[in-house]
């Protein structure tokens, strides 16, 4: 199986999912997170996290471009900044922009990935600026998809702890 036949497999599967659990959450649910522990997200928080947590990262592998203002690097951000403490995290105002967010990062994922050849995600050497080390582009390009899973998975608790009737078939998209 080719770089780009298991990328488009794993986007699709894992946006279908993550959308159809966003039509589990409601509005007022948006400054819940969990009691016990620390520096948790809200859920406005990780719904937010969610919309930027795959395509933007492509992007950025793909590109170089990951979003930041004019003159500055991520990898000159401090620690702190780069990943800052759940309360200085962004939240969504509603549901319906998570929605819109996330569609508009999947169609970046997938546009970014029409930009990559076959040789290319096989071959070019990509590093983070959080991890320096060296895996082709193909295998970066997964774990961003792997983020958007793992995340997808925390909402998923998330409305498990809230008492909504979650089950794996929600987990899975089965």
């Amino acid at each position: 199986m080719s770089w780009t036949t298991l990328l488009k497999k794993e986007l699709e599967s894992s946006y279908a999912v993550t959308e159809k659990l966003l039509d589990l959450v409601e509005d007022k649910t948006l400054e819940w997170k969990p009691e016990s522990g620390s520096n948790w997200m809200t859920t406005g928080q990780l719904l937010m996290h969610l919309t930027s947590s795959c395509g933007a990262g492509m992007k950025g592998f793909v590109t170089g471009d990951w979003g930041m203002p004019e003159g500055i690097k991520m990898e000159d951000l401090p620690p702190e900044e780069m990943l800052p403490p759940a309360e200085k995290m962004p939240t969504v105002s509603s549901v319906e922009e998570a929605k819109r967010l996330i569609h508009a990062d999947k169609k970046l994922a997938f546009n970014i990935l029409e930009e990559c050849s076959e040789e290319k995600l096989s071959n070019e050497i990509a590093t983070a600026p959080w991890d320096p080390t060296e895996m082709i582009l193909g295998h970066r390009l997964l774990t961003m998809v792997d983020h958007l899973k793992i995340h997808k998975s925390q909402l998923f608790y998330y409305l498990k702890l809230q008492g909504l009737p979650v089950n794996t078939e929600h987990l899975w998209g089965v």
